[in-house]
């Protein structure tokens, strides 16, 4: 009898054990992500500012309009929005649309767009991104004749989608602030001349294209310059009025993002 209580133990012993590392293995599976990278690996930002490189119209991907702004920009839009929210913020980088690490960023960011081209293989490549959930500003163009350069490479991205005006009550207007989007922010070169427009773009225009849920997907600031309110963020010459409103744009694209 005193010979099978010990075997009962050592059964019940045993079964503990197995059941132990049943339950370490499970827990292992639940932090282990699924492309095998340990918890360590696992980046803990969760947001980065990602700016979209292209090729100019008639130009390479060389030092071109993509970079207006860089990296300043960058540097104060991240300060501005970890200072207003609890958004934490990773390295800002660079993405190209033919780059396999694009699905890695689901917020991107494209300056002088008025000068960017899109190939066909490009404009696919951002279509899946976008309707895959991923977001894209664009900003820093003027103009009627800028404003068909964007839209040429943009109709070959979703040319059965149409760029309409973004409603006043819409989501991103208002998802933390609630922003004016009849202020023109502008470009620090048309305030030296005394004035908030560039060339012919007279009337600031907030416009998107949205997918079939009503989600933006492209929120497009047209005739105006959000880019240089966050890089003259700390130059008294740059009204801080117009920083302000720039910075809340940007902290509504990112939350709007985030949660969409």
């Amino acid at each position: 009898m005193p010979h099978r209580l010990s075997e009962a133990k050592k059964s019940d012993q045993r079964s503990s054990e197995l059941l132990l590392a049943a339950l370490t293995t499970a827990a292992l599976l639940l932090l282990v992500p699924a492309n095998g990278a340990t918890p360590g690996d696992v980046p803990e930002a969760e947001f980065r500012f990602t700016r979209l490189q292209y090729a100019d119209v008639g130009f390479g991907r060389g030092r071109g309009n993509w970079l207006v702004d860089y990296p300043d920009a960058e540097m104060h839009f991240r300060e501005a929005v970890e200072r207003l929210t609890r958004v934490e913020f990773g390295e800002a980088g660079i993405v190209d649309l033919r780059d396999d690490t694009l699905f890695d960023y689901p917020w991107l960011y494209a300056v002088e767009v008025g000068h960017w081209y899109l190939d066909d293989t490009e404009a696919a490549r951002l279509r899946e991104y976008l309707l895959r959930g991923g977001f894209l500003m664009v900003d820093d163009f003027h103009g009627t004749q800028e404003w068909s350069v964007f839209a040429a490479s943009m109709s070959r991205v979703f040319p059965d989608r149409p760029i309409v005006e973004i409603e006043p009550h819409d989501e991103v207007l208002h998802v933390l602030y609630d922003v004016d989007q009849f202020t023109q922010i502008p470009g620090i070169v048309a305030l030296y001349r005394g004035v908030t427009y560039e060339r012919d773009g007279y009337t600031p225009h907030w416009r998107g294209i949205y997918d079939d849920e009503g989600r933006l997907m492209v929120a497009i600031n047209f005739n105006m310059d959000l880019g240089d309110a966050w890089e003259h963020a700390n130059d008294p010459f740059y009204p801080e009025p117009m920083t302000a409103l720039a910075y809340r744009f940007a902290v509504n694209y990112v939350i709007y993002a985030m949660t969409h």
